[in-house]
């Protein structure tokens, strides 16, 4: 999950495509954070652990042959969908020491266990872990909002990623249109936004304001307006094809 910009919706829209994607598909599925500045990924789910993605680090030390249950040790899990959360480190100082090399370490781990692993990224694209990140990623989910600053905001971020090695993920990115508030004061065309970003990837999802999702809480499936419900479906049968074809 990917976004330049602050305050658009990313880390929502991570545990939204993640609640639907565990209802749904019945196996297991993770959000990871990887946000370098303080990750909020765990407050959208109720917390059954302060342990987070370092602690499970340390941890892996002293472990022989990790099983499911010792990972599960170091996750919440929504209680509306099953989907587990791997929360950040709280101290900014110590979240920035996450390392490619560490990302890779959880990555190899978690595929072991989980079908879908989600990492809610932070908003700069040159921090430590991203570069694992991206090497690893099936593809690319970059949420924004109907404005133009973020619109170009996400545009240069499909741009970098075309510049920069990445031409199979900005192919074959889902672009996601935000609606944080209930009434905006922009004017942008959203039928154009949604047009431009069509030429630009492989799909492109609207998920509509819901008073919900602005509780910044934990997210509850059946709380959801049935556009947004929807709309959240309609996002993970989008990505869903990418996964199949590679068998994850």
């Amino acid at each position: 999950m990917l976004s330049l910009k602050g305050g658009v919706g990313k880390t929502t829209t991570a545990v939204g495509l993640g609640s639907m994607l565990a209802a749904i598909r019945g196996d297991r599925v993770i959000a990871v954070d990887a946000n370098p500045d303080r990750g909020t990924l765990s407050d959208r789910v109720r917390l059954e652990t302060p342990a987070n993605v370092r602690d499970l680090l340390t941890e892996l030390l002293r472990m022989e042959s990790p099983r499911y249950a010792d990972v599960r040790a170091f996750t919440s899990q929504s209680v509306s969908s099953r989907l587990e959360i791997l929360a950040s480190a709280q101290d900014p100082a110590v979240s920035e020491s996450f390392s490619a090399g560490d990302y890779r370490t959880i990555a190899c781990l978690l595929e072991q266990f989980y079908s879908i692993c989600i990492t809610d990224c932070g908003t700069g694209l040159l921090h430590s872990a991203m570069s694992a990140t991206l090497e690893l990623a099936d593809q690319v989910v970059l949420v924004t909002i109907p404005s133009v600053a973020a619109a170009r905001s996400a545009e240069a971020t499909l741009d970098w990623l075309q510049a920069h090695g990445h031409e199979r993920l900005a192919r074959s990115a889902t672009v996601v249109l935000s609606c944080t508030r209930a009434k905006s004061s922009s004017n942008v065309d959203v039928d154009a936004l949604r047009n431009h970003f069509d030429n630009l990837c492989r799909a492109v999802v609207s998920i509509p304001f819901d008073p919900h999702l602005e509780e910044d809480s934990e997210m509850d499936l059946e709380r959801l307006s049935r556009e947004t419900s929807e709309a959240y479906l309609g996002l993970a049968s989008a990505i869903q094809p990418v996964f199949r074809s590679e068998d994850r």
